[in-house]
Order: C-alpha cells, then sequence, then structure tokens
C-alpha cells in the first residue's frame, strides 16, 4: 500500500502519517519526488486504519499494491533510481559499461585488461574470483588472490570493481576489496545468499535465473532490498529457452518491462546471453536502443587461452572498436557515454 501526499505538503504532515504507520507496527519508505511524495507502507495493510488515514487533509489518496515486491516496485519509488560506486554511476543518463574477463587468472592479464578497457570507455572493471561452473572440474577461480589482483587493478585505474560472491565466506572476503558485488544467475533465489549480500550496504548486481520469471526477478531484489540496501541493479544475461543457436535466449523486452514495473537501473549482459563472440555487438548495440542503463560485457587480452569463457570474449581490439559504435547509438537514445 501507498500513500500519496498533496503536492507541496509539509514535513510535519508526513510525519504524522509516518508516525500513524509505525504505531501500527509497520514500516515506512519514503520516496520524496520532484512533484509528489509518496509514503510506502511496507507490513500487513490491514493493521493501518485506513479510514484514519484518508482523513487526515494532505492525503491525495491511498492505492493498494498487488505485486508481492514493494521496495523494488515503481509505485513506490516513481522516480528513476540513479546509483553512486566510487567515482561513477548506474543509472540517469550516462551509460555504465562493465568490462573484463570472465575469470581473474593472474596479475598481470588484470592489471593489461584493465588499461585497456578504461583507454576504450568503461567505468568498471569487472572480473569473476569465485565461478560456480558446472563442472566441479573446471577452473574454479583464484578466490582471495585473485580479489587482491582485480583491487590492484581498479586502483591503477581508477576503474569501479564488481565481482561474483557465491557464499557467505566469498562475500566476507570480496568486501575488502570491492566496490559491487554481483549475485550470477544461479544464485539469484539464494536467498540466504541475497539477505547477507543485502547487509553489506554494497551495491549489487543481480543477474537474472536461468529460468526466472520477472517477478521472480524483483522478488528477488526485494529480498537483498529488505535488509536496508536500496543500491540493486538488475543485468538481463539471457534465459534458458528451446533454442540451441545461443548459448541463452536474450530477453531485451525484460529492459521494458523491468523500467515500467521497477526504478531500479538495468543493464545487459550479451556475452552470457549469446555465448558467442560474434553476436555480441549487435545484440550490445539493440540493447542500448532498449532502453538499458549500462552493458557487461567479457572481455579476455587473447581469448583463445582463457580459463573460462574464451568462445564469449572479446579481445582488447574488439572491445575497442565495439565502444566507438556504441557512442553514436548511446546519443540517439540521450545517454552520455565516454
Amino acid at each position: 500500500m501507498i500513500i500519496v501526499m498533496k503536492q507541496g505538503t509539509d514535513k510535519k504532515s508526513i510525519q504524522q502519517v509516518e508516525t500513524l504507520i509505525l504505531n501500527a507496527g509497520l514500516n515506512v519508505h519514503l520516496s520524496e519526488g520532484r512533484e509528489v511524495t509518496i509514503i510506502g507502507v511496507v507490513g500487513d495493510k490491514s493493521l493501518v486504519d485506513r479510514e484514519q488515514l484518508t482523513r487526515l487533509p494532505q492525503v491525495e489518496k491511498i492505492v493498494d499494491i498487488t505485486e508481492s515486491y514493494k521496495l523494488a516496485n515503481r509505485k513506490f519509488h516513481p522516480e528513476s533510481t540513479v546509483i553512486h560506486v566510487k567515482n561513477t554511476t548506474v543509472g540517469g543518463d550516462h551509460l555504465t559499461v562493465m568490462a573484463g574477463p570472465c575469470a581473474i587468472e593472474n596479475e598481470e592479464m588484470m592489471l593489461r585488461t584493465a588499461f585497456a578497457v578504461k583507454a576504450a570507455g568503461a567505468n568498471f572493471l569487472r572480473g569473476g574470483a569465485f565461478k560456480p561452473r558446472t563442472s566441479p572440474y573446471s577452473f574454479q577461480g583464484l578466490e582471495e588472490t585473485g580479489l587482491k589482483y582485480m583491487k590492484k587493478a581498479a586502483d591503477a585505474t581508477g576503474l569501479a570493481s564488481v565481482c561474483e560472491v557465491t557464499s557467505l565466506s566469498a562475500i566476507e572476503k570480496a568486501v575488502k576489496y570491492v566496490d559491487m558485488l554481483q549475485i550470477g544467475a544461479r544464485n539469484m533465489q539464494n536467498f540466504a545468499l541475497l539477505k547477507e549480500a543485502g547487509k553489506t550496504g554494497l551495491p549489487i548486481l543481480l543477474k537474472r535465473g536461468l529460468s526466472a520469471t520477472i517477478d521472480e526477478w524483483l522478488n528477488a531484489a526485494e529480498y537483498i532490498m529488505a535488509e536496508g540496501n536500496p543500491n540493486v541493479i538488475l543485468c538481463e544475461r539471457g534465459i534458458r529457452t528451446f533454442e540451441t543457436a545461443t548459448r541463452n535466449t536474450l530477453d531485451l523486452s525484460a529492459v521494458a518491462v523491468l523500467k515500467d514495473h521497477s526504478h531500479l537501473p538495468v543493464i545487459v549482459d550479451p556475452s552470457h546471453a549469446t555465448g558467442v563472440r560474434k553476436y555480441i555487438p549487435s545484440m550490445a548495440k539493440a540493447a542500448i536502443a532498449s532502453g538499458c542503463d549500462g552493458l557487461m560485457i567479457e572481455v579476455h587480452p587473447d581469448p583463445s587461452c582463457a580459463l573460462s569463457d574464451g568462445p564469449q570474449s572479446l579481445t582488447l581490439e574488439q572491445f575497442e572498436e565495439l565502444c566507438q559504435e556504441l557512442k553514436p547509438i548511446a546519443d540517439c537514445v540521450g545517454r552520455t557515454f565516454a
């Protein structure tokens, strides 16, 4: 349930409504926009004296929310969220590009990649230190050693950094080194992990599950936000369908739906969506045209020797070329891209 206040409502009237809600044993989510102030009620709305609220002169109307996710809902927060990370932002008019290898392999590779993607226009350095692989015999990541390599590369370039976490132990290590935590597709509904990630206070990049609906995805974001962490970024990375020509099926319609239903920033990962290097540029361009707030792209100095996901990784030269091709598309949709 949300309570829409009349335009120009003063602080005292807002506090009066908040007090009534809190006294009923519920929580309050306040969203103060340029034109309207909305007070969200989090909890069992049947405990609220609805008639008492409607009698207050500054209350415009009360709107019930049928969706199970509240904090991630655009009705709760009409204005699109912009998330600040290190020296950059995600959302708003800015186009974010996260780039780097699927797996952190060694220090030299991370430094070389970081300087190259920074020069091409990336804002974030991505890389995996904890790798949840399908096979237990595949490379599982360098863990804390890899995180140290990432921090050194991020510090040297000024890039913000993001790394996937797969367990509480991984979270405890990663918070010491990175600017943003990533919850991968396989863990989207690992609710215990979502809660622990939310408690860190760091921005969280939440990838869509392999076969998750948008409703399930937004409810997963709700688990993070319910821990007091509003800084969630949604990442469409393709879903599992009957099609085998690509690794997954990139659902760009999800960008439009999310923008309608949620205020959270949305980025697209064309690397995992296609799984094929030559398809990444066209899908990256289409993603920007669809209205996403940014891209996550796998980049490696020598994809043929990559320990993970080489076939879907761009070379440093290919990434630089792609960034040049993205600029006019970003301009067309009103996005700034360095």
